[in-house]
């Protein structure tokens, strides 16, 4: 069962709107969210219809990333971690999200693990050659292990100077929330996406796909690995593209092995995952990430489509 969605108050449909520009035949929204520019297409005539289904799919990433961004000191999040050890009752929404995310732990025989986050501490992949010494991992790696949480939804007990990072997962699920929210206010075809991990809502007028281009972890940001042609559901992507470090003559990418503290040995510099979620294709693509060599043989086992590199 996906997360619950949590109520919030209404506001205005169009307060602070994003950027709406007219692009050929469609509508783009922009704005930025979870650090990630994020951009609302829409294919349709309506002005005021593609600027409420932006306005919408804003306010909720927003919402999103006040209530589970670990950077803030006014969520459950900064709630969970400094607890200090006493048990968390948390609210429906974020109870979903940690099943969840229990459940990809059991699934990964302990691959993915949302108390990974000590591990960022210690890691800054922005291209450079800085690694954490052995007493800093080791430290890190003291406060890392969902086995030693308890949770008895909705109560989380995690032991003192350990830590939940949803980041894994957030920004996938912000993206079909949003779908979701943009979905109750325009009738024409929409794509969502957030930093490269997006929905569609369904094909361009006259069956035409969305064309999607998948960064080349080589040429970031100016060349195409993969083009793709989506008519309906998700696409996430996870590798190296953005975030690395150099080390002994090697590039690894930021997604970390919970049991090292180190990169994932022989992880895909690329994997994309199509879904019928952004929250599933993410979430195959991470795991794909941490199967290291064993990539491909995982993703085939689960019967979606994908492209790796």
């Amino acid at each position: 069962m996906p997360p619950a969605r949590a109520a919030r108050p209404p506001r205005p449909e169009h307060e602070d709107a994003p950027a709406l520009e007219r692009v050929d035949d469609y509508w783009i929204g922009r704005f930025t969210a979870m650090a990630s520019p994020c951009e609302v297409l829409v294919d349709g005539d309506d002005r005021d219809e593609a600027l409420a289904a932006c306005s919408a799919a804003r306010l909720e990433a927003l919402r999103i990333e006040a209530k589970f961004s670990r950077y803030r000191d006014d969520n459950i999040v900064h709630r969970i971690q400094h607890a200090c050890g006493r048990p968390v009752e948390v609210d429906a929404e974020t109870a979903g999200l940690l099943d969840y995310a229990a459940r990809c732990w059991t699934e990964s025989d302990g691959r993915f693990d949302v108390t990974s986050g000590a591990l960022r501490r210690v890691w800054t992949f922005d291209g450079g050659d800085r690694v954490p010494d052995a007493a800093s991992l080791r430290h890190a790696l003291a406060r890392v292990g969902w086995r030693r949480v308890s949770w008895r939804p909705p109560v989380l007990t995690m032991p003192e100077g350990m830590e939940i990072d949803l980041g894994g997962i957030g920004k996938e699920y912000a993206v079909d929330r949003a779908a979701g929210e943009a979905a109750a206010r325009v009738r024409s075809a929409f794509l969502v996406n957030f930093g490269g991990d997006l929905i569609a809502s369904g094909p361009r007028r006259g069956g035409r796909p969305w064309i999607v281009g998948v960064d080349d972890p080589e040429r970031t940001g100016t060349a195409a690995l993969y083009r793709i042609e989506l008519t309906r559901g998700a696409l996430a992507t996870s590798g190296d593209a953005r975030r690395f470090v150099r080390h002994g003559g090697r590039r690894l990418g930021h997604i970390l092995d919970p049991s090292t503290g180190w990169p994932v040995e022989g992880a895909p510099r690329s994997v994309t995952v199509l879904a019928a979620t952004c929250l599933e294709a993410g979430t195959l693509a991470t795991l794909a990430c941490l199967m290291g060599p064993s990539a491909e043989a995982f993703l085939r086992e689960q019967n979606v489509e994908f492209r790796i590199a």
